[in-house]
Formats: C-alpha cells, structure tokens, sequence
C-alpha cells in the first residue's frame, strides 16, 4: 500500500510485499492453535528487516515505530526491565519482555488472550500509521 501511494509509484515493492503478505498469511494459517509450524528468529527477524528496508525506499521511517507499535512496546519493556533491576533492584514486569508478563497472568489477559491482545493492538497502530500516510484511508 505504501508502496503504490508513494510518489513515484513504486510496483516493483508492492508486488514484493504482497508476495511477502501471502507466506505470512500461509504461515498464519498453520500458526494457529495448536501451532504446526514455528517462525524463529530467523523469520521474524528477515522480516522485520525487509520492513525497514521498505520503509526506508519509500521514505517513511518516521511511521516505523506506529506500524511496528507492538515491538517497540517489546523491546521498550525489556530496557525498563533492565534498567530497574540495575537501578533499584526491583522487577517492573514479572517477566520480560512484555507478552511473557501477560503469559504469566498478570493484567487482564491469561495465557491465549495475550496473542489476541497484541493483535488488538496492533491492527489499529497499523491502521492508524497508514493514516497519517492517507488521511482517506479508514475513514469510510
């Protein structure tokens, strides 16, 4: 989508990130519970990377961080955690990072509901990334 809206259009990377938007939901589709199939570091990690990469061809790195909201809430979670325990000597979380805290029970969310909460948060950060991008989109 960032892709076509950029000026100029650039195809080429739409037709990238669509082919890498279908593996993801072929992947989701195993993925669900009971899960079949694993990601790893090594998926989640190539495609955090082509996300900055597509972000940085289109120039809109300055949208990262809303598109990405859940890992910079992860990885935010952990420097908290950290930082804490070398400070002060307590814990913050019960567990870092943030999704294993929600894991263990605490908050709202036991166990499943953690994976349900992050894609509850995550769809309306992607949504409203592309917002700033097209203030059309959404809005129907």
């Amino acid at each position: 989508m960032i892709a076509l809206l950029n000026s100029p259009a650039q195809p080429n990377l739409a037709l990238v990130c669509a082919i890498v938007v279908g593996a993801i939901l072929g992947f989701l589709w195993f993925n669900v519970h009971p899960a079949q199939v694993f990601m790893g570091d090594s998926g989640a990690l190539s495609l955090g990377g082509m996300l900055a990469v597509v972000a940085l061809i289109t120039g809109q790195i300055m949208i990262l961080p809303f598109i990405g909201l859940i890992f910079v809430l992860e990885t935010a979670s952990d420097i908290i955690q950290v930082g804490s325990f070398k400070l002060r000597h307590k814990r913050v979380f019960r567990m870092a990072p943030l999704h294993h805290h929600f894991e263990l029970g605490a908050g709202r969310g036991e166990g499943d509901d953690a994976v349900l909460d992050r894609w509850r948060a995550g769809g309306p950060a992607g949504r409203d990334a592309l917002r700033l991008l097209d203030p059309k989109v959404g809005s129907q």
